[in-house]
């Protein structure tokens, strides 16, 4: 079994909550046709067949979304969540993933998470599509974090 203790980072928690919303297959999809919408308003204005409006709204439109995407909405959140404020004692085995901090403790068996997905900093446990757990990689020390990575790749399907 695998134990560490940890807190989080404001700036590595913003990072991982960015990649988490740009991973989302919706999200994805959405920045997709507004840049197909930008990138053809771009060359029907440069053709001159669209009037210089569609151009500046698709192009608004791409600014509101990566602001919103990268800067907003990860910072609301963190904002908002107490939980990236408290310390924790994480456990990782092959029975599944447990936690405690001074409030209490649950531990989660690997078949209540639905897919799991890593970023630079974080491993991203999911419930759901739109709850998840991060378990900082930094919480683990020395070759732990390899340990842990298998762990959850065996008991979890990837993202």
């Amino acid at each position: 079994m695998l134990s560490s203790t940890f807190g989080y980072e404001k700036n590595k928690v913003i990072h991982a909550l960015r990649y988490h919303f740009i991973s989302r297959r919706e999200i994805k999809l959405l920045l997709i046709l507004v840049n197909v919408f930008a990138i053809l308003s771009a060359v029907l204005y440069a053709l001159k067949k669209v009037h210089p409006l569609a151009f500046l709204v698709s192009s608004l439109l791409w600014f509101i979304l990566m602001i919103t995407f990268w800067y907003l909405l990860p910072r609301a959140i963190y904002k908002r969540e107490k939980t990236f404020k408290d310390q924790f004692t994480a456990s990782v085995d092959a029975a599944g993933f447990g936690i405690k901090n001074d409030r209490g403790s649950r531990v989660w068996a690997w078949n209540e998470f639905s897919e799991w997905m890593e970023s630079p900093h974080f491993f991203h446990l999911y419930f759901n599509s739109r709850s998840f757990f991060l378990v900082p990689k930094d919480a683990f020390e020395g070759d732990d974090v390899h340990e842990a990575r298998k762990i959850i790749a065996a008991s979890v399907k990837k993202a």
